[in-house]
């Protein structure tokens, strides 16, 4: 079985408060997340070692967006984002 099999996907948008390391002036950005939550139970034609990587999955997000453009007008310069991570496991 592939990993895909043990998740649902949806994309999602958050808000975080980023600095432009250019213009220094903080903002608050809507970053978009690729979102894999667990599924309830194991999909079906599982055998053994797909039930045991099923039962160590957990839920997680990957960040989709890598650059950003600076919110400032006078700005506007794309920046890459350094200070979020990349991947962020979820608590369910």
């Amino acid at each position: 079985m592939d990993e895909r099999d043990f998740f649902n996907e949806t994309t999602e948008q958050r808000t975080h408060n980023l600095t432009c390391p250019r213009c220094g002036q903080p903002a608050d950005y809507k970053v978009t997340w690729v979102v894999r939550r667990k599924r309830a139970q194991v999909p079906r034609g599982a055998d053994e070692r797909d039930r045991a990587r099923f039962a160590k999955a957990q839920s997680y997000m990957v960040r989709r967006d890598d650059k950003l453009q600076c919110a400032n007008i006078r700005c506007r310069k794309p920046f890459e984002i350094t200070t979020l991570q990349s991947l962020a496991f979820l608590m369910d």
